[in-house]
């Protein structure tokens, strides 16, 4: 019995993870975008945005590489690894994720507006050129959380740690050089959780 127990194929607990990652990051999207307004930012938000905006640890020229992590160009970089390794899988779930996270980024802008930091805030500290569009929410945090989220089944245990570690240093950085608040950080990853989750519910994970 506990042999047959331990042959059973695994991919309805897999699909369940996957399940609720998805319910995770749409959680976590819509939390984060019910305090936005156009025209004020909430005050534990701005101490927050402040606190990240105010440190000068790093110069920009350091700084602005990190945030390239989340650059859509990263996806089809990714891919392209992904390719050169034949993990194919893997490729397309990066491609689809990508395109998946870009367009429905696009769509949230538009039914989410609210400007960039520097256009709700005084004293704000503009690192690089300033960020144009609409802030909510924002895209390199989706782009960098969504390719994690669908490589997290391929990777080890280091991989995995150096992707979370880079993922938040996108998100801060984001903060840091003042193109987005917090909020807009966190809808980012929520976005890339629920489009990474949902990618790996239909093309599975690695048997």
């Amino acid at each position: 019995m506990s042999g047959r127990a331990d042959t059973r194929p695994r991919r309805p607990v897999r699909r369940g993870r996957d399940a609720v990652l998805v319910a995770v990051g749409a959680l976590v999207l819509v939390l984060a975008a019910l305090p936005i307004e156009r025209t004020s930012v909430p005050a534990s938000e701005a101490a927050v945005f402040r606190a990240v905006n105010g440190v000068d640890v790093l110069p920009f020229a350091l700084v602005w590489p990190v945030m390239q992590l989340g650059n859509v160009l990263v996806v089809p970089a990714s891919a392209l690894a992904a390719a050169v390794l034949h993990r194919w899988r893997l490729a397309a779930g990066l491609l689809l994720a990508g395109a998946g996270t870009y367009l429905a980024a696009k769509g949230i802008k538009d039914v989410v507006v609210r400007g960039r930091p520097d256009g709700l805030l005084d004293d704000v500290v503009l690192r690089g050129d300033a960020a144009q569009g609409r802030g909510f929410l924002s895209g390199h945090a989706a782009v960098v959380v969504t390719v994690l989220t669908v490589a997290w089944p391929w990777l080890g245990r280091r991989g995995r740690i150096a992707g979370v570690v880079l993922a938040a240093a996108v998100c801060l950085a984001r903060v840091h050089v003042a193109a987005h608040l917090p909020l807009d950080v966190v809808g980012g990853v929520g976005l890339g959780l629920l489009v990474g989750g949902l990618v790996l519910l239909v093309l599975g994970r690695p048997g």
